[in-house]
């Protein structure tokens, strides 16, 4: 492992003197990649040097453990007990870093929600979680973009489609995918029983027109007039856009716009993430381990967490956490499930690596 932490930051070395060098500054486009480059190097190359510094200072600790003075040497054993923790911390740290990473980790995303089983009361739950995500887009500084929604008279949700974009979005959602099941009373509930709803939440990484080759001949369009819940801007024009993908059979329709070349637009880019997850599903379904260390990540059907308002318990059934901070959550601090999550699929991934 060392060694090949070696050549990377040899060649780390390398990116940062050309890019010093007149002519890669001149040239924008190889010095955008030089950087780029270098970027993507740099945890690996200061979590590797860390990890040197602290076995170098271990070192000096240890001549200490000579010394005739026994309060240095009483202060030598602390300090190299502290310094060991560290470093097991740094080395399984550069581990994770030299993990192959997900092509479409940089990736932004358009974040579907759609109510499942419950009616209404899926509905008013997929408005809440979308409301959770957007939020929890906010904190991290991310830009959202309704692509598409179809709403209750209510205020529910029956399906809204949401870009994202923003620094590592998919790396950050990509384990929400699947079933999001809900129990509570709902406000129509005379008796006060809790019901159990169901909302299915897929995160597709975008995808740009040089990752999905579309044939325009394997597309049929066709326009029509806005209508109903979720038609925005219900007009006399024919400025709805339904487009099939002849060869998948994918459907993708979008009204939200006046325009029907905004609304054109707008399905091109979901049908073309979607195409990407039907292209990455079948060829992680290939992959049968892989597909067991991602649970949930390809398959919608997989119940992944549940809300319980009555306890203010969230659960997420696929690494066991529990948390009694439902309003947290929904108020967009999503990272307390991220993080764990990641955490785990990181440590699956390592025991995979090193053939466990």
């Amino acid at each position: 492992m060392f060694a090949k932490i070696e050549e990377i930051e040899a060649h780390y070395t390398e990116l940062e003197a050309d890019l010093g060098r007149p002519e890669v500054i001149r040239d924008q486009k190889t010095y955008q990649t030089y950087a780029k480059e270098r970027s993507a190097l740099a945890p690996i190359v200061k979590s590797f040097r860390e990890f040197k510094s602290l076995q170098g200072e271990i070192q000096d600790n240890r001549l200490l453990l000579e010394d005739p003075d026994a309060d240095i040497r009483h202060l030598a054993r602390e300090e190299i007990d502290a310094l060991g923790t560290r470093l097991s911390h740094v080395e399984r740290e550069l581990k994770i870093l030299l993990i192959p990473k997900n092509p479409n980790d940089d990736k932004n995303i358009l974040l579907e929600i759609r109510a499942g089983t419950g009616g209404e009361e899926a509905a008013l739950f997929a408005a809440d979680l979308f409301r959770m995500y957007s939020r929890y887009a906010e904190l991290k500084g991310w830009k959202t973009e309704i692509l598409s929604q179809h709403l209750t008279g209510i205020g529910g949700i029956k399906e809204i489609i949401v870009l994202v974009e923003g620094e590592r979005v998919f790396s950050r959602l990509k384990y929400e995918s699947g079933v999001h099941r809900v129990q509570r009373v709902p406000e129509t509930e005379t008796q006060g029983r809790i019901h159990t709803s169901a909302v299915t939440v897929a995160i597709l990484p975008e995808a740009e027109e040089i990752d999905v080759e579309i044939d325009p001949e394997d597309l049929r369009i066709d326009v029509y007039r806005s209508s109903g819940p979720g038609g925005q801007h219900v007009n006399k024009t024919s400025s709805a856009v339904r487009i099939t993908h002849l060869p998948s059979g994918l459907v993708v329709t979008c009204q939200d716009e006046k325009s029907q070349h905004k609304n054109k637009a707008k399905a091109m880019k979901v049908l073309r993430s979607r195409l990407l997850d039907m292209e990455t599903s079948e060829q992680q379904s290939k992959i049968s381990e892989e597909r067991r260390i991602m649970v949930g990540s390809g398959d919608r059907s997989e119940r992944i967490r549940t809300y319980n308002f009555p306890q203010a318990r969230v659960t997420d059934h696929r690494i066991g956490l529990t948390l009694y901070k439902l309003e947290t959550l929904l108020q967009g601090e999503l990272d307390l499930v991220v993080d764990p999550l990641i955490t785990h699929f990181q440590t699956e991934l390592l025991k995979k690596a090193n053939g466990n």
